[in-house]
């Protein structure tokens, strides 16, 4: 993944977990991507959580891009 596209994605997310949640950047930055995905999700809805393994599938995917 580019430091760019990182970088504007993160953006977006932590944008959107302090209009959402009222989350402060420290807040973000510590919470998993599962946390976020798992509170960011619609009631009644069930997901499957990231894996780490599957963030690291994604990010080598961006490498590659």
């Amino acid at each position: 993944m580019s430091e760019a596209c990182f970088a504007n994605s993160a953006l977006r997310l932590n944008a959107l977990a302090a209009r959402a949640l009222g989350w402060r950047p420290g807040e973000f930055w510590a919470a998993t991507p599962a946390e976020l995905a798992t509170i960011l999700m619609p009631p009644g809805q069930s997901g499957d959580a990231v894996t780490r393994d599957d963030l690291a599938r994604m990010m080598e995917h961006q490498d590659n891009d």
